[in-house]
Order: C-alpha cells, then sequence, then structure tokens
C-alpha cells in the first residue's frame, strides 16, 4: 500500500537499464543498475535502534541492514569485470518490501 509511485519509479530505471547499455555501447560505455536493499546510512542511522533492528530483521539472509563496503565491494566487482552490460544487480539479501 502507498509503493505505487516507488515502484513505478524503480521499474522505470529497470526497463531503461538494457536500452540505455545498447546505446551508449558504441562509446565504450557500460550500464549497470544496482538496486539495494536496506543499508546503514546516516539517513537510516538517524532511525530509533529498535527501528533499525526491526527493519534488519526483514531481511531474509544475512538479517541484518547492509553495510556501505559491501555496496562498494560489488561497485569495484562490477567494474573490474567488462562483460558486465546492460544488467540490474540486487544487493538486498533477498528483501521484498511488504506492502
Amino acid at each position: 500500500v502507498g509503493q505505487a509511485a516507488y515502484s513505478a519509479s524503480k521499474g522505470g530505471i529497470v526497463g531503461m537499464t538494457l536500452p540505455i547499455a545498447r546505446d551508449l555501447a558504441p562509446l565504450g560505455i557500460r550500464v549497470v543498475t544496482i538496486a539495494p536493499g536496506l543499508f546503514s546510512t546516516p539517513l537510516l542511522a538517524a532511525l530509533p535502534e529498535r527501528v533499525r533492528n526491526f527493519l534488519g530483521q526483514q531481511v531474509p539472509f544475512p538479517s541484518r541492514l547492509g553495510n556501505p563496503s559491501e555496496y562498494a565491494h560489488l561497485v569495484q566487482a562490477l567494474a573490474e569485470n567488462p562483460m558486465i552490460n546492460g544488467e540490474v544487480v540486487r544487493l538486498d539479501g533477498a528483501l521484498r518490501m511488504q506492502p
């Protein structure tokens, strides 16, 4: 409930990833989208600890908020692998937000 705008915007980004990668391929530019789940960011750090713990428990595995270093690790791996192009990579511990 109340996630229609979020879903539409996320779907638009996912839908544009491959066409933009194809458009930019002649220029040697790759396009990879990262779809992150819940990460320990300054915004989430401002929430009460009980709320952060609850959100982390919603993640199937590992049952916690993601660490910024894990996001950075994925960015590095994607940048280092030249065959990854036009792809959406979920980095969310199998989380699917409930309505």
